[in-house]
């Protein structure tokens, strides 16, 4: 089964070089050059996003099911990784990519889930930034089987947009559904959907995600705003794209004062993607999964 991550070909490689959707050969040791990484600037250019000052801030959470290796009497390890990406990272990593790396640690052998951790941050470090002569930190917490348990599962709080009785007739992104009330006093809120889906650009497989949109100014029209949601039914974008298009669109038709976005979706190939946009610096949402993840 295909990871989530979806690509149409970073600039300077042809697709023929994308591991996504290609029947490959699963790594036997480690391989740190597995790693696959995407200029983000390839999908911002479509939404007008320059390289210069970013319109939002955060990151995009991920979580890896997958994550084994040997300790060092050669007994195998189970854990879960959370990996969070800072949005200011010159790439992301293919998440096929990113599978076989993390596949590649199978049989290698580690001290600890301490130095698992710092494998992992390495490389993922080198590869978020490759070819920017930047160098920062990707953030790593390794969970080990012991602490599973401490793993909640929830649903997104917010006030939930599916419960209105709408009509839907579009299907691809239509920025121009959304609007706000000026003329209404400024509100606070917090809107939720599980309506959200988008289709990877290379396999056509579906992406399935719950939204959560945070924002304070002139209360947005909840109907359109679904409406909305829903029109990226058949729309083709990676995971970060969709967000970040999502972001931009209601900063521009709806004009909130602060707005912050974070979608998450359901895993695929052993991984999920959970990207967060918001206007203004702030702590990232806690990493819990929901129930379709």
């Amino acid at each position: 089964m295909a990871a989530p991550h979806d690509s149409t070909g970073p600039a300077g490689a042809s697709d023929a070089s994308l591991p996504l959707g290609k029947d490959v050969a699963y790594p036997s040791s480690y391989q740190p050059d597995l790693l696959f990484p995407i200029p983000r600037q390839i999908q911002r250019d479509s939404l007008g996003v320059g390289t210069q000052r970013l319109p939002f801030v955060g990151a995009d959470n991920w979580t890896a099911f997958e994550l084994s290796w040997l300790n060092l009497r050669g007994k195998p390890q189970v854990a879960l990784a959370h990996l969070t990406f800072p949005c200011e990272t010159t790439n992301i990593v293919e998440s096929k990519s990113l599978k076989l790396y993390l596949n590649s640690l199978n049989q290698a052998r580690f001290a600890d889930a301490a130095a698992v951790r710092d494998c992992l941050r390495k490389d993922l470090s080198e590869a978020a930034w490759r070819g920017s002569g930047q160098t920062s930190s990707i953030g790593v917490r390794v969970i080990e089987a012991e602490d599973f348990d401490a793993e909640p599962v929830q649903e997104l709080s917010g006030l939930d947009l599916d419960r209105l009785d709408i009509e839907c007739e579009h299907y691809t992104p239509r920025p121009d559904l959304l609007r706000s009330d000026h003329s209404r006093a400024h509100v606070s809120e917090t809107l939720t959907s599980r309506l959200l889906k988008s289709n990877c650009p290379v396999t056509g497989q579906p992406d399935w995600a719950s939204v959560q949109i945070s924002y304070s100014g002139p209360p947005i029209d909840q109907a359109s705003l679904l409406q909305y949601i829903v029109s990226f039914r058949n729309h083709t974008g990676f995971h970060e794209n969709c967000v970040e298009q999502m972001f931009i669109d209601i900063w521009q038709r709806c004009a909130p004062l602060q707005l912050s976005i974070q979608a998450r979706y359901t895993r695929r190939g052993g991984l999920d993607i959970n990207p967060f946009r918001s206007s203004n610096p702030q702590t990232l949402p806690a990493n819990i999964r929901t129930a379709r993840q």
